[in-house]
């Protein structure tokens, strides 16, 4: 059945599998996965670990709201270069140097019969650009921004990474799986270099998530996928390393990895949490956060809380 029975405190609610919900919401399974990984739509853990469900309240709150099914449709319509372009009046040369400089960031990509990298964005994202800069749409390319592409810049991967990460990153408090999560866009020695126990590195392989669904057939097709999930920049992979750095001593604190013959007697793992419904933030690589505002910031809030309370003890003794 695609319908289940949840027990919650306020009684018994209704719940869909993702491939119903996406139905009733008039969108392709590939749209609804988009949506939940923006937070356009709010979802629920899978009962004993399962997938990801999406209570009838949630459909019933998307379905009420105005222009709907449309207006959510147009939330997650993704386009290529040529139909971007197209949508904000520009040619495809222009538009593509405007991507590669770090103005438009991917949201998705896929490989084409010839194996070339077919990078998406969202429809909406390119709108808003085109309306808050008007001067980039027109004229001659900015004398920074020749510069930039004479060098070879392109920064549609990385920026497509740090979006993804970000993502992966808002739907959970627990660091173990902050920590897997930057550590799958470095590759093994980096991380091995960071986490130098390889209990924890086996643990982080556990929980390490998915960056794409699946991988292509083909060797030749899986290799140029690996490479895009690997941060291939010095400062990128810095940013990474200094984030993976914080997040394991986040973790350590919390519980140990789990290691043969050791009973965890470690503090609950905290639950869990449902994809919110207000999008994550996109940050360029302009010397800010791959991540937007997230995981660094939470870092510093919860050290700077736990100094006050040390504080205080001291104080009090």
């Amino acid at each position: 059945m695609t319908v289940t029975e949840a027990a919650t405190s306020g009684g018994a609610v209704r719940s869909l599998a993702l491939g119903r919900a996406a139905q009733e919401l008039g969108l392709k399974r590939g749209e609804l996965d988009l949506a939940v990984q923006l937070g356009h739509v709010r979802t629920t853990p899978g009962a004993s670990g399962g997938p990801p469900r999406i209570d009838r309240q949630e459909v019933d709150r998307l379905r009420a709201a105005d222009g709907f099914p449309d207006a959510l449709r147009e939330r997650v319509r993704t386009v290529g270069t040529m139909e971007g372009a197209g949508l904000v009046s520009i040619s495809p040369a222009r538009f593509t140097r405007l991507a590669r400089t770090g103005h438009f960031t991917p949201v998705r990509f896929y490989l084409n019969r010839y194996r070339a990298v077919v990078w998406l964005y969202l429809a909406e994202e390119l709108r808003e650009f085109a309306l808050a800069h008007p001067a980039l749409l027109s004229g001659r390319t900015p004398p920074a921004l020749r510069a930039l592409l004479d060098a070879g810049e392109d920064r549609r991967a990385r920026n497509w990474r740090g979006r993804r990460l970000g993502l992966l990153l808002r739907v959970t408090e627990d660091p173990w799986r902050q920590a897997a999560a930057i550590a799958s866009v470095l590759d093994s020695a980096t991380v091995a270099e960071v986490v130098t126990d390889p209990y924890e590195r086996s643990h982080l392989r556990v929980l390490r998530p998915e960056l794409v669904p699946g991988r292509p057939d083909t060797p030749a097709a899986r290799e140029v996928v690996e490479r895009l999930l690997l941060a291939d920049h010095p400062d990128e992979i810095l940013w990474h390393r200094v984030s993976l750095a914080h997040a394991l001593r986040e973790a350590r604190e919390l519980r140990p990895a789990p290691r043969p013959g050791v009973r965890d007697e470690a503090r609950p793992v905290r639950r869990e949490l449902s994809v919110r419904s207000r999008p994550v933030p996109v940050a360029h690589h302009s010397g800010r956060s791959p991540y937007g505002r997230g995981l660094l910031a939470r870092l510093r809030l919860r050290k700077g809380r736990r100094d006050a309370a040390q504080v205080g003890r001291d104080g009090r003794g």
